[in-house]
């Protein structure tokens, strides 16, 4: 068996996935996007609301910037599910001009579930003992006696291009894998969800971790718009428009109007004396007396302006 290299991350019980080599990050992403102004020209917090802001319209041009090359050892079966993403530039090990190695993937007893009755993709439940046990004799006793019928036959000469075919598909491959950070996050946004199959998981949350540290802030965007945030259907909108009464709005707006204040003094600091006309300029409907009492408590968050505004204008067009 081939070692792990000491760069990577193992997955499963023989795999591991290796970041070979990156170009850019959340910089070339603000570069991209600015395209008529040079790196360096604007604050962090104003480079992160830009990246939020394009995660937040889905401009993906911008993300398609940024660029991850992994080397890959994964089971042929997870390599099937994983190719179905049509998007990247891939090198497979072959079969036809190399031999196979004797490695092939045998799961972890607590892996071993039922066919859900629920998802036919998926699988729940617990598995007695002497079934599991079952499970791991007939994963060791195909793939010993298909590689020996394998091997008899490399030896006799026939083309490698066919005594393949005799191989399951638990045996390992390996590939190098180049994608963009746009088409990435997709990929693990569906493949480290929680309905996704284990085997294929687990490599996509090792690729994660690649790009959390290349990307952090358009990885925390993505986290909060595409994996956490909700979209509504024109039917679901319909519903909350009818629903929702106007005073919910009314306070949520209000709320907003405090964040808005804060957030633009944050950014711009501005003589006490200003700060309640800046907030009724804002939609804040407060007096100056009670905007004082909710000012001085400290507990109003700041957050994105441009990002609070397009939240009040969503909020006014659901009012009836």
């Amino acid at each position: 068996m081939s070692e792990v290299p000491k760069d990577a991350i193992k997955c499963l019980d023989k795999g591991f996935v290796r970041l070979v080599d990156s170009m850019g990050g959340d910089d070339a992403i603000v570069q991209a996007a600015r395209v008529s102004y040079g790196k360096g020209t604007s604050k962090v917090s104003q480079d992160r609301g830009l990246i939020r802001y394009l995660m937040r319209h889905r401009h993906t041009t911008p993300f398609e910037m940024v660029e991850f090359k992994f080397h890959c050892k994964m089971p042929i079966f997870v390599a099937r599910q994983w190719v179905r993403h049509r998007t990247a530039n891939i090198n497979e090990y072959s079969l036809r001009y190399s031999e196979a190695r004797d490695e092939f993937y045998y799961p972890d007893p607590k892996n071993i579930e039922f066919q859900s009755a629920l998802n036919m993709q998926g699988r729940m439940g617990e598995v007695p003992d002497d079934l599991k046990q079952k499970v791991k004799d007939y994963f060791k006793e195909i793939s010993e006696r298909s590689f020996e019928i394998y091997s008899e036959l490399n030896d006799a000469g026939v083309a490698r291009e066919l005594a393949r075919a005799i191989l399951p598909v638990n045996l390992y491959t390996e590939w190098y894998w180049k994608n963009d950070l746009h088409n990435l996050l997709h990929f693990i946004g569906l493949r480290s969800d929680s309905h996704a199959q284990y085997e294929i998981r687990v490599f996509s949350d090792a690729m994660a971790e690649s790009v959390k540290a290349a990307a952090p802030i358009a990885w925390e965007a993505y986290q909060d718009y595409v994996i956490e945030g909700l979209r509504f259907s024109k039917i679901e909108q319909s519903l909350l428009e009818k629903k929702l009464p106007n005073r919910v709005i009314d306070d949520i707006s209000e709320d907003l109007a405090y964040q808005l204040t804060a957030s633009l003094h944050f950014n711009k600091p501005r003589d006490k004396n200003d700060l309640f006309l800046l907030y009724q300029k804002q939609g804040g409907s407060d007096s100056n007396e009670d905007f004082n009492l909710k000012w001085n408590s400290g507990e109003i968050q700041i957050g994105n302006v441009r990002e609070l505004r397009e939240f009040k204008e969503k909020l006014v067009k659901l009012k009836k």
